[in-house]
């Protein structure tokens, strides 16, 4: 699901939670018929491959944020909202959790509102989109439109497009306008510093919270004073918009560990697998997946998919460094291991809190 359209995010915002499958045991599993099994083999495959979002310390933090931001943005029309921008490196789930936080906003609009406005058009209180690397204004109107499947969307002047876009928003009455992967453009080029004014128009004309979601946006120029660029709209658009990011998980304070420590023990709970057992996670892998993940979420929820989807396919049933051991995982995290595998080798770190060490 591309969420790119308006009809997408309905149905990824409504898609009731998913059921988990039933954990049997050997003897069970062992009773099934053949299409019995391939049918509760496939809902595993699925079931493990959407295990998140989790609610960690760092998705709580960042909605809280959210919320306070786009609650705080209710101000009359004449006045210019606050931004935000989240700013993170890759693999610490930045889009899975602002788009969880979207999609509770949607549900909490529709359900306080309705579904329509009081002009009987569709409510839509997010707007969703995508760039590339080639973005400019022309573009970013152009997308705006086809979240909304404008019939205008296909011909017309960049003016026409953002006036079209204006007159959506303003009709469905959208509260957040979401920018997703703002890292593509290029800031400090001649389309970044037009799209960059085209974030203040919009800041200033649309009634909407903008949320803008990127890697390194502050290398790219997006909160900077605009001495680099000698283009004070960069600075105007820093000025508005507040920066949130997401921690990695660390290991150098017992905080730190015990966080982990519930992470993991949160995804024992969710993982399927007939042998698995207390502590298969948290006791037995808790350095390994850490080396293996280097603290960040996406690296580890990736591990623990393609693990659970080869004990499965294999029959072994159990999560265990043997298997995992021939698991592929992203570059970055493969590339950043050796020097963490050997300073928890050595005890020179630990992922266990102090309790439980000495437990």
């Amino acid at each position: 699901m591309a969420l790119s359209k308006k009809e997408d995010f309905k149905a990824f915002a409504d898609a009731p939670r998913r059921s988990q499958p039933e954990l049997l045991t050997r003897a069970r599993l062992k009773a099934l018929s053949p299409q019995a099994r391939a049918e509760y083999d496939r809902l595993r495959r699925i079931w493990h491959a959407n295990l998140g979002p989790i609610k960690t310390p760092q998705l709580i933090e960042l909605h809280e944020d959210l919320w306070d931001i786009t609650d705080s943005n209710l101000q009359d029309g004449d006045k210019a909202k606050g931004a935000v921008a989240v700013d993170a490196f890759p693999g610490l789930g930045k889009t899975t959790s602002a788009l969880a936080f979207l999609r509770e906003f949607h549900r909490r609009e529709i359900a306080e509102n309705g579904e329509f406005t009081a002009e009987g058009h569709e409510r839509w209180p997010v707007c969703r989109v995508g760039l590339t690397g080639n973005t400019g204004m022309k573009d970013l109107n152009r997308a705006m439109l086809e979240f909304f499947e404008h019939p205008g969307r296909v011909r017309g002047t960049t003016v026409q497009f953002g006036r079209r876009a204006l007159d959506c928003i303003l009709s469905c009455e959208v509260r957040v306008l979401a920018l997703d992967d703002l890292h593509f453009l290029k800031w400090r080029k001649t389309s970044g510093i037009e799209v960059s004014n085209h974030l203040k128009w919009i800041a200033n004309e649309f009634p909407v919270t903008l949320l803008m979601i990127g890697v390194g946006l502050v290398d790219k120029g997006l909160f900077s004073e605009g001495e680099a660029t000698g283009d004070a709209a960069l600075a105007q658009t820093g000025r508005r918009t507040t920066r949130l990011s997401i921690r990695p998980f660390t290991i150098d304070s017992e905080s730190g560990r015990r966080e982990w420590r519930q992470m993991l023990l949160a995804l024992e709970q969710r993982i399927v697998l007939v042998d698995k057992h207390p502590g298969m996670l948290a006791n037995d892998l808790s350095d390994y997946l850490f080396a293996r993940s280097t603290g960040h979420i996406g690296s580890l929820m990736t591990l623990i998919n393609r693990g659970c989807q080869r004990a499965v396919r294999s029959g072994s049933e159990c999560l265990d460094r043997d298997l995992l051991d021939r698991v592929k995982n992203d570059e970055a995290s493969e590339n950043a291991r050796r020097e963490l595998e050997a300073a928890l080798e050595n005890r020179r770190l630990t992922s266990r809190p102090r309790s439980r060490l000495s437990a």
